[in-house]
Order: C-alpha cells, then sequence, then structure tokens
C-alpha cells in the first residue's frame, strides 16, 4: 500500500515518508514547489550566461583575430581565436565542480546569483580591455583569464539552473519547466545575435575601433534583471528536505557521486560531447560562412539568429513530449538526426543560397537539435539524487563540453581545401553524435520516476530505499 507525506517546512514529513513502514518504492511525496518562478529565473540566469557567452563567440569569429592575433597567417589567426573560446571550457568543469559543491552544501539559489556576477564582470572587462595594438601580448593574456571566468560561471550556471528547475518543478511536468534553461539559451544566442547584427555592418575601422566592444557592455543590463529575479525566489523544497534530514548534506559531494553514481557522470559527459553540433554551426560555421562560402557576416548572423530563435517554440515541447514518452526516445532522435543534418547544413553553404542554409539551419538547429536542448537539462539533473545532483550534472555535463568548447578550434584544423573541405569536420560531428546516441541508449529512463527516487544508485548504496 502507498503512502503519501505532505513535508512540512522542517522536512520531517519528508523524512518520515523516506524512513516510515512499508515498501519504500511505493512511497510518493507530494512536492510543492514554485515551478512558474523557478523556470523565469532560470530563463533570465541562461539569457545572461548564454548571451555574454555568445557574444564572445561571434567576435572570436569576426574581429579577435585582427584585435588580439594580429600579423601572420590569417588562417592561424582565426584558429588561435578559436582557441580562445575553447579554453572557457576548460575551466567549465572547474567552476562546475566548486560552484556544485557548494549548491548541494549550501543550497542552489544563492550559487546562481554568484555565478551571474562573475560572468556580468568577465563580460564586463572584456568590453574594456585594450587590444594587441595597444599592450601588446598583455592584451591577449588578460582576454584568456576573463575567457576563463566566463567558463568558471558558465560551468555551474546550467545544472544550478536545471537542479533547481527540476526540484522545483511538479510531478509528470519535471520535463516542460525545465525546458526553460535552454530557452534561456536561445534567447541569449539571438539576443546577442541581434546586437552583433548592426556592429558586423559598421565599417571596419570602427568595427575594430570601438564598435565590437559594444555587445559586451550591453550585458550589464540583462545581469540586473536576471540577477533581480533569481533574488525572488526561494530555495528548492527538495533540497531544504535534505538539509532538514540528518546526514543528508554530505561534505564531499563530489566523492560521494563519483563512489556511488561514476557511471552516471560518464554517460552524461559522453551524452554532453554532442554539444559540439552547437559550437561547429555558431562559431566554425559562421567563420566557415564568411570566408569560404563567400556570404555577408550580417546576412549568416541572421540565419543563426531566425534558426535558433525559433527553436523557443520547440524546446518546451520538447520538453512536454518528453514528460509523456519518456526523455531517451528523445535525446536518440535529436542525435542520429544531426548526424546526418550536418553533411545537409555544408552542403548548403557550399550553393552560395543564403535560402538553402535558412533551410537547412532551420532542420538542423531549430528541429533536431531542440529535441536535445529541450530535453538533456531535465535527463541529466534526474539520473542524480538530490545530495548530489547539482554536483554529478555539472561533473558529467562539463567534461563533456570541454570537446564543444575546442570545436571551432578542432573544426579549423580539420578543414581541407577545395570545395568538400568541410568534410571531415562534418565526419567528427557525427561521429560524437554517434557515441553520444550510444551513451544515451545505455542510461535508464528518469521521466516517469518520482523525484525522490531519482538516482536510484546511490539511494540504494546507501540505503535511502
Amino acid at each position: 500500500m502507498s503512502t503519501t507525506a505532505t513535508p512540512s517546512p522542517t522536512g520531517t514529513g519528508a523524512h518520515a515518508a523516506r524512513t516510515g513502514a512499508g515498501d519504500r518504492d511505493d512511497v510518493v511525496l507530494e512536492h510543492q514547489g514554485t515551478p512558474k518562478k523557478a523556470a523565469l529565473a532560470s530563463f533570465l540566469g541562461s539569457t545572461m550566461e548564454y548571451y555574454d557567452f555568445f557574444i564572445y563567440g561571434t567576435a572570436a569569429a569576426l574581429v579577435f583575430p585582427q584585435l588580439f592575433f594580429p600579423g601572420g597567417d590569417p588562417a592561424i589567426a582565426a584558429i588561435a581565436s578559436f582557441a580562445t573560446f575553447g579554453v572557457a571550457y576548460i575551466a567549465r568543469p572547474l567552476g562546475g565542480l566548486v560552484m556544485g559543491h557548494f549548491g548541494d552544501r549550501l543550497g542552489r539559489k544563492n550559487v546562481l546569483l554568484v555565478t551571474l556576477m562573475i560572468m556580468g564582470l568577465a563580460s564586463l572587462s572584456i568590453g574594456l580591455l585594450p587590444t594587441f595594438d595597444s599592450i601588446g601580448i598583455w592584451a591577449t593574456v588578460l582576454l584568456v583569464i576573463a575567457r576563463l571566468a566566463q567558463g568558471f560561471s558558465a560551468g555551474a550556471e546550467s545544472a544550478g539552473a536545471s537542479s533547481l528547475t527540476i526540484e522545483h518543478s511538479p510531478e509528470g511536468r519535471r520535463g516542460f519547466f525545465t525546458s526553460f534553461v535552454m530557452m534561456g539559451y536561445a534567447a541569449g544566442m539571438v539576443l546577442s545575435t541581434i546586437v552583433f547584427i548592426p556592429i558586423a555592418a559598421l565599417p571596419e575601422e570602427a568595427l575594430l575601433s570601438w564598435g565590437w566592444r559594444i555587445p559586451f557592455l550591453l550585458s550589464v543590463f540583462v545581469l540586473a534583471i536576471a540577477f533581480w529575479v533569481r533574488t525572488k525566489l526561494d530555495e528548492t523544497p527538495v533540497f531544504e528536505e535534505e538539509v532538514a534530514e540528518a546526514g543528508a548534506v554530505k561534505k564531499l559531494p563530489a566523492g560521494e557521486v563519483l563512489k556511488y553514481q561514476g557511471g552516471d557522470v560518464f554517460r552524461v559527459m559522453l551524452m554532453s560531447a554532442f554539444s559540439v553540433m552547437q559550437t561547429i554551426f555558431t562559431v566554425f560555421g559562421l567563420s566557415y560562412a564568411v570566408d569560404q562560402g563567400g556570404f555577408e557576416r550580417t546576412d549568416i548572423l541572421t540565419v543563426n539568429a531566425v534558426a535558433v530563435g525559433l527553436s523557443m517554440a520547440v524546446m518546451p515541447f520538447a520538453g512536454k513530449l518528453s514528460d509523456r514518452i519518456g526523455r531517451r526516445p528523445l535525446l536518440i532522435t535529436s542525435m542520429l538526426g544531426c548526424a546526418v543534418a550536418i553533411f545537409l547544413y555544408f552542403l548548403a553553404l557550399g550553393t552560395g543560397n543564403i535560402w538553402l542554409v535558412l533551410a537547412a539551419s532551420m532542420l538542423f538547429m531549430t528541429v533536431l537539435y531542440s529535441g536535445f536542448n529541450g530535453v538533456w537539462t531535465s535527463f541529466f539533473g534526474e539520473l542524480f539524487a538530490a545530495p548530489v545532483r547539482y554536483t554529478g550534472m555539472a561533473m558529467g555535463n562539463q567534461l563533456g563540453l570541454v570537446l564543444a568548447g575546442f570545436g571551432p578550434m578542432i573544426g579549423g584544423m580539420l578543414l581541407g581545401a577545395g570545395t568538400f573541405g568541410w568534410v571531415p569536420v562534418a565526419i567528427f560531428g557525427c561521429v560524437v553524435a554517434l557515441i553520444a546516441a550510444a551513451a544515451c541508449f545505455s542510461s535508464r529512463e528518469t521521466a516517469h520516476t518520482p523525484i525522490q527516487q531519482l538516482g536510484e544508485p546511490y539511494l540504494k548504496a546507501t540505503g535511502r530505499i
């Protein structure tokens, strides 16, 4: 017989539900939260984080080679610029580990406020940096330091926002509400692109002297809005229940998650590497389209904004659908579909026809990749138990994203000569997608598992179920 327990403010109801008589697998905990407020806070926070992240990617493709890596071969300068884009992904696992530790020990909300401040200050610093012509190699060094700070912040953001939204969401709707985390990604991408379109249209001299700084300086306004909304959000009921239960909050969440759920961390790492599709599209594809395809910068930026912007309508649909049919079917379909669509995208770039590029981009990013983006935020977090959720998701996700961060640089190194020089780049993306699909297939389904029973390996090993 099932027992329903309603958690009290002190969490004693949750404790009774876990330790009471009867079969613990049948216990259902009535979960009270504020899903709409949590979804809004996660959306705005992610918008801020990804706006800053993407304006850097756009600048790395269009202006940083001239500003911070002048002289010599333009192709080498572009690869070096892409490398600075990628270094943020080295800092992301560290940010995920450090902030995940505090998020699992002290709570989700306050840690997410800190991540916003770090990202905002780093982006503002980039907008104020002197260039190579002013202070030489120190300009490049300072750029890399600021980019590392961006990466540290971003490494904690997605796992924290996902954990916070999952734990505020009602049963049966976690996928829908948590999809708003990556809707923030799309909004940030579109916002950064819209800001850069008129900037990219400036005369070359104006663009390289002051124009490129404007998108970075404007980030302070997004920061202020996102920070204010997050201050109004309560800590999650699930975390408060863990605090109330003696011994539930661990001193070293990283050690706990690797001990009991190391396999899930590894699966999340492999699935997260699939995000290389995103960085190839938004950064390498932009550079390739302008330098090799002969497209205007503003045209490709507009295509990217439309393709990613429309995905904001697809992601919540994917999240809602995953609540009904499960997370794994949608993720695997997205991964296999993108493995094919990346070839169609580069073929379209080779035609010189902007409308074909738009159609291919919408298939690639708007439809197929959105099936991944709308679901992974809930799926990855649901694989882990509450005491180690933030840390486990952040570790696996950010380790996998290291490959994605260097995707543009790898693409530049793989790019061959001639009309079909892009084929090795597409094969690289395809292989990563197939590996991610295999990792997803080996994972357990979580969509219909009650929130108190998520992270089964951890719960069984620690005697909580």
